[in-house]
């Protein structure tokens, strides 16, 4: 992408931060002086902000060596996990990980359910475990 004149005149007059911080005014603010209090994102923002997280998340979750041989929706399963807890989050899961790595995706399933991460989302612990079970 290349960037016009304008835009590189407001890089430097407002700055590129890529962490909220407030301005000035005392507004939350990121990137090149978007105040997200009162401006916010678009919906069309959000949603290339969700694409490129579980992008990041799914490069994650590869150099687990089994993850790429799993199927479609049990990918998903654990990168639904990913995005919520983080990479760090989800090695936790030990035992969990072990099943699925084993193929054991009704233990894998109960080892969702027996976590205070499934205590936490409810219902989304419980959809996330009968998919991983199911694998549908």
């Amino acid at each position: 992408m290349t960037m016009t004149d304008l835009e590189k005149q407001l890089i430097e007059d407002e700055g590129l931060v890529l962490k909220p911080y407030r301005c000035p005014a005392g507004k939350l603010t990121i990137g090149v002086g978007r105040n997200i209090e009162d401006v916010g994102i678009t919906k069309e923002e959000a949603l290339v902000l969700l694409r490129n997280d579980v992008a990041r998340c799914r490069a994650a979750l590869a150099v687990l060596p089994w993850f790429p041989a799993l199927d479609p929706v049990r990918q998903d399963v654990l990168t639904n996990m990913c995005f919520n807890l983080g990479f760090a989050g989800l090695l936790k899961f030990r035992r969990m990980l072990a099943a699925v790595a084993a193929g054991d995706y009704a233990l894998a399933a109960r080892e969702m359910l027996d976590s205070r991460w499934a205590k936490q989302v409810g219902r989304r612990a419980l959809r996330l475990a009968k998919r991983m079970r199911g694998g549908e």
